[in-house]
C-alpha cells in the first residue's frame, strides 16, 4: 500500500510538470518559427502566414492543456486515496534538486512536487512530544540550494550529530524549497523558529543556527523579519555560523544571467533566452546575496544592471561566525582565482569582505584550504572549527 501511495502523489506532480514543459517547448518552437518567417519574407507579407501558423501552435497547446487538465482531474481524485509519497531510493535528492531549479514555479502552480518547509529529524517531520531527552540547547541546521536536510550527512560526517554528541545540543534540520525567493523562505523560517521555541518541551537555554551556502542567507533573512515582527525566538538566538554562504553573491549565477543577455541579442536566438530564465527565484537571489523582498519585488530579476541588494546588518547581541573555503593552497593562487574560491563562492563573498565598507559584515572569520563547497559538510577542519566556536 505504501508503494501505491508514493506512486500516486509523485505521478500527479510529474505529470503536471511534463505538461507545463511540453507547452513551454511548443511556445519556444513557435517563437523561433515566427522569427525565421519574419526575417525570410518580411513583416508585411508574413502576417497572413503567421495567422495560420499561430492557429496551428494554439491548437497544439490547447490539446496539450486539455490532456493535462483531464489528467490532473483524474489524479486529483486519486491522490487523496493514494496519500503522501513514501521514500524510494534517491527520491529526496532528486526532489531537492528539482525544487532548487524550478521550486518557485512548482509552488506557484500548487504542484505536489513542491517541498513544504518543515523542521525534521532523520528525514521525518519533527515531533516535539516524541523528542528523546531534549536539551535546552537547540541547534538548527539549514541546507543550501538544491539540497535537503539528509545531505548534511556526507562521507560519514554530520556536523549536527557531531555537535549534539560533543556540545550537548539537540539538532533539528530545516527542509525547504530552495527555488523560492530567499526572503519568502526567510519569513517562513522565522515563523517555524517561533513555533519551535514556543513548543520546546524544556526551557530553552540557547538557540544556534548553522547554515550552509544559501541556508546562511535564509538565516539572515529570518532574523531580519523576526526583528520586524518582534518575534520572541530572536531573544534566544546566541550564535550563527555560516559555511560557504555567498553574502556578496555568487559568480556562477551572474554568469547564468549573461547567458540570456547574449541570446537576446539575436532574433533567432532570443527565444532560447527563455531557457536561461527557467532558473528559479532562489537561484537569481544568489547573484548578489539578496535576502529581502525589496531586492526583487516589482523588478525584472533577469535584467542586467539590477541594483545591489539592501544592506542587512547582523542581528544585535548574536555572535556570528563565517567560514569560507578555497580549492587553492592559499588565497589568491591560481586555483583560488580560477575556481572562485570553493568552486561556487569566492572567499571574499563567504567572509563578506567588500571594497565597499557598507556591504561588509563583522564576522569572526576562518578560511579552510584545498576544500570545495560540498566538502565543507565533511571536512575535519570544519568540524574542529565548529567545536571551537560552539
Amino acid at each position: 500500500m505504501a508503494a501505491k501511495r508514493a506512486i500516486g502523489a509523485d505521478l500527479a506532480g510529474a505529470s503536471r510538470l511534463a505538461i507545463e514543459a511540453l507547452t513551454g517547448v511548443t511556445e519556444l518552437v513557435e517563437a523561433v518559427h515566427m522569427n525565421v518567417l519574419n526575417k525570410a519574407i518580411g513583416t508585411g507579407v508574413v502576417r497572413p502566414v503567421a495567422g495560420v501558423t499561430s492557429l496551428v501552435y494554439r491548437s497544439v497547446k490547447g490539446v496539450t492543456r486539455l490532456v493535462g487538465g483531464s489528467l490532473d482531474a483524474v489524479l486529483a481524485r486519486l491522490v487523496p486515496d493514494l496519500g503522501e509519497p513514501a521514500a524510494w531510493a534517491g527520491r529526496d535528492a532528486l526532489l531537492a534538486a528539482l525544487n532548487g531549479v524550478l521550486g518557485d514555479r512548482l509552488a506557484a502552480s500548487g504542484n505536489p512536487l513542491a517541498i513544504p518547509m518543515r523542521l525534521r529529524q532523520g528525514g521525518k517531520p519533527l515531533a516535539l512530544h516524541a523528542l528523546a531527552a531534549p536539551s535546552g540547547r537547540i541547534l538548527v541546521l539549514a541546507h543550501g540550494l538544491c539540497m535537503n536536510d539528509l545531505q548534511w550527512q556526507r562521507d560519514g560526517v554530520d556536523h549536527g550529530a557531531m555537535l549534539a554528541a560533543e556540545g550537548g545540543y539537540t539538532s533539528v534540520y530545516l527542509h525547504y524549497n530552495s527555488g523560492r525567493h530567499i526572503s519568502v523562505n526567510g519569513r517562513e523560517f522565522a515563523q517555524q523558529l517561533q513555533a519551535l521555541v514556543d513548543g520546546w518541551p524544556v526551557p530553552v537555554a540557547e538557540l544556534v543556527i548553522l547554515g550552509h551556502s544559501m541556508g546562511g542567507l535564509l538565516a539572515r533573512s529570518a532574523c531580519h523579519y523576526a526583528a520586524q515582527a518582534k518575534q520572541g525566538w530572536l531573544g534566544h538566538l546566541s550564535k550563527m555560523v555560516f559555511l560557504g554562504t555567498p553574502h556578496l553573491g555568487a559568480p556562477l549565477e551572474r554568469g547564468g544571467n549573461w547567458v540570456h543577455l547574449f541570446t537576446d541579442l539575436s532574433a533567432y536566438s532570443a527565444p532560447f533566452s527563455r531557457l536561461a530564465k527557467i532558473r528559479s527565484a532562489g537561484i537569481t537571489d544568489l547573484r548578489h546575496g539578496s535576502v529581502l523582498d525589496d531586492d526583487w519585488d516589482g523588478q525584472d530579476r533577469f535584467a542586467h544592471g539590477t541594483p545591489l541588494p539592501q544592506h542587512v546588518p547582523l542581528p544585535e547581541g548574536v555572535r556570528c561566525y563565517a567560514l569560507a573555503a578555497t580549492i587553492g593552497k592559499r588565497e589568491g593562487d591560481l586555483a583560488d582565482r580560477l575556481l572562485a574560491g570553493d568552486g561556487l563562492v569566492p572567499v571574499s563573498s563567504g567572509l563578506a569582505e567588500s571594497d565597499d565598507p557598507a556591504r561588509s559584515l563583522a564576522f569572526e572569520r576562518h578560511v579552510v584550504y584545498q576544500t570545495n563547497h560540498m566538502q565543507l559538510l565533511s571536512s575535519p577542519q570544519v568540524s574542529e572549527r565548529l567545536l571551537a566556536w560552539l
